[in-house]
This record gives C-alpha cells, structure tokens and sequence, in this order.
C-alpha cells in the first residue's frame, strides 16, 4: 500500500488503499512417462536419475519460460532493441529506473537476467574493470557474471524475444485530459499500423514520477502496450495501456494528462526483434503453485516433493494400466505466474 506523510503535529488518518493483483492458476505443468512389463524387467534401472530428472528438468524449464515472457508486462526499458548491450552503463540506467521507481535497494534483491548473448558480451566488456579480484577470477573460470553493479547476474536461454509492431504516421494523443489504463490515439498510417503486445512508447509532456514523494523524474513516462491493437480506417486507435495514466494521488503515476495533440514516440524501430533481458527486484513478479490433491486409490505409488522456500509442490502419480501392460508415471504442478509491481522492473532491450 502506498501512503503519504504528514508534516503537522495533528493526525492526519487516510484510508488504506491496497491494489490486487489476479493470478490466474491455469497451468498444469507435467511431464509423463510410461514402461511395458518387460521393459521394467529388462531395461529400466537408475529411474529417478535416468527417467525423473529429466522429467523435473523439462517441468521448470517450461515454468521458468513462462516467467520470462512476464518481461512484456515491464513498461520501463533501456538499450536499442536489437542490438546487445556492450557496455556496463545501460544496466546502470536500468537501475536509475528502478531508483526512481522506488524499488528497495541494499537488500540483495535485485538481479539481473540476461540471454547467453548479452552474458558473453558483457563479461568479456568488463573483464578486469571494476571488479573485486574474487569475482574477476570466478567470471574467468566460469564465464558468468556473478554479482556486480548492484545485481545478482544470472543466463537464461528462456530470456524473451519480441518483436515491435508495424507502425507508420505521425500519432498523436486524441483529446486532452485522458486517464486511466487506455489512450485514445489518431493519426497513424491508415490500416496498417499494428502495435504488438509489449511494444514502448512516450508521450511529450508527459513525465514519470516517484511513487514515494510523487515528483517528477525528469524523464518521460514510458506505457507498455497490453492488447494488440490496429488502427482503423482513419488512423484512429485506443490504445490499452500500462501503467495507468493517473494524476494525484498515492498511486499518482505522471506528472499531468497528455494534451490534445500531444506527439507519442514509439521505442525502437518498426519490426525489430528484440531480446528482453531483465532488471528486477523480487517483488516485481510472483509464481503461485498451490498443493495439489494426491489421488490414494487406484494408483501404485504417490508422493510430494515441496519447497517451502520456493513455496512450490511437485506431484508424482504411478499407476498400472493393464490393458497396455504399461506402468505409467506422471509429474504434475499446478501455477500461475503474475506481474505484481512491474515498475520494480526494466527490461534491458537487445
């Protein structure tokens, strides 16, 4: 919950304003494997190594590129879509955009999430620079970044890849004083523009601000789009929109509304693919995974592998199927990934 302060002797009491975030918990995650009578008798032995580890490993693979595709949900961004970042000082500014979003710094929690690409590239940009002689030795031996600049680094093959819309024209803001979570646009190239789901735009005028004292930034806001848009037959366009525009408040998001005919400037060039690496704190996302119901009758044998760090619960079922002579395994997980706070995360385009 945000609040504000007061700067009085006499009490001030203001009314708790909590925001929800829905998860939607629709995935079963699984993987399945099954074996004749002869062949458990034969062939089958080292199970869990040979059989279940592989399985496990394919079932958080698919989680964890789940998650990564949360990234198109992040609003902030720095770096030029489609082309790796070399240089240490565009994770720096994705980390000014989380200072000036407030996201708790000095807690450990940041980390940053790149592709093998963007991991070569920037270790071999900072080797021996800046670097304490432990960690310059790890990233020699292991080819990882380790921690540095304020993050914990981490490569991730899973790291998402998007590509901007088709867009043309001079597109404007289309009425003045607008709010909320969509924008009424014009002035877009007749029918063919097409705006994908993660693609970044700016607004003149109209400029971020602190989430804590509500000042502005001195940049301008950046708004994910959220739903695929296409302009109509007058180059007209509403545009679903994160963050919301809000003007005052404690969950003020921008110094003031756009003007009428306000210029919006699209981030980066129309039809780019583009890497979205990832500079968050852990409380940007969140991955829910309920226990699920272990069946007792009918089956061989079921257990429960859960994480009380991770707050996950993994479930196997073995059961026979006499009809085929198959004993057959399955690994299930039930879980939803939600973008909680996305403005403690900035994606670092490349």
């Amino acid at each position: 919950a945000r609040r504000t302060a007061r700067t009085t002797p006499g009490i001030q009491v203001e009314g708790v304003q909590e925001t929800y975030v829905p998860i939607n918990i629709s995935n079963q995650y699984g993987s399945d494997t099954s074996f004749t009578s002869k062949e458990m008798t034969l062939d089958v032995d080292n199970f869990m190594e040979r059989y279940m580890a592989p399985a496990v490993a394919a079932v958080a693979n698919k989680i964890d590129y789940d998650g990564m595709q949360q990234a198109l949900n992040v609003y902030q961004a720095v770096g030029t879509p489609g082309t790796t970042p070399s240089a240490l000082l565009t994770y720096l500014q994705a980390g000014v955009k989380l200072d000036n979003s407030a996201a708790p710094t000095g807690d450990g929690l940041r980390s940053c999430v790149i592709n093998p690409i963007a991991e070569a590239t920037i270790v071999d940009g900072l080797k021996g620079l800046f670097q304490s002689s432990g960690e310059l030795k790890s990233q020699y031996e292991t080819g990882n970044m380790g921690k540095a600049a304020g993050y914990k680094w981490s490569m991730d093959q899973n790291t998402a890849v998007s590509t901007i819309g088709v867009y043309g024209g001079t597109p404007l803001v289309n009425g003045a004083s607008q709010t909320g979570a969509s924008l009424i646009t014009d002035g877009w190239t007749i029918t063919t523009t097409v705006l994908n789901v993660g693609d970044i735009f700016t607004i003149a005028g109209v400029f971020g601000v602190n989430p804590q004292n509500r000042q502005s930034t001195g940049q301008l806001q950046q708004f994910v789009v959220t739903a695929a848009t296409v302009t109509d037959g007058s180059g007209n366009s509403t545009i679903a929109i994160s963050p919301s525009i809000i003007t005052s408040g404690v969950n003020q998001t921008v110094t003031a509304s756009p003007a009428d005919n306000a210029a919006i400037t699209m981030y980066g060039a129309t039809g780019t693919s583009t890497v979205n690496n990832l500079v968050f704190h852990r409380d940007a996302f969140t991955f829910a995974s309920p226990k699920m119901w272990t069946p007792g009758a009918g089956v061989i044998k079921s257990a429960e592998a859960y994480s009380k760090k991770l707050n996950m619960s993994l479930r196997m079922v073995q059961f026979y199927q006499g009809e085929t002579d198959q004993m057959i395994t399955r690994l299930d997980l039930l879980g939803g990934w939600a973008t909680l706070r996305p403005e403690l995360a900035c994606r670092v385009l490349g």
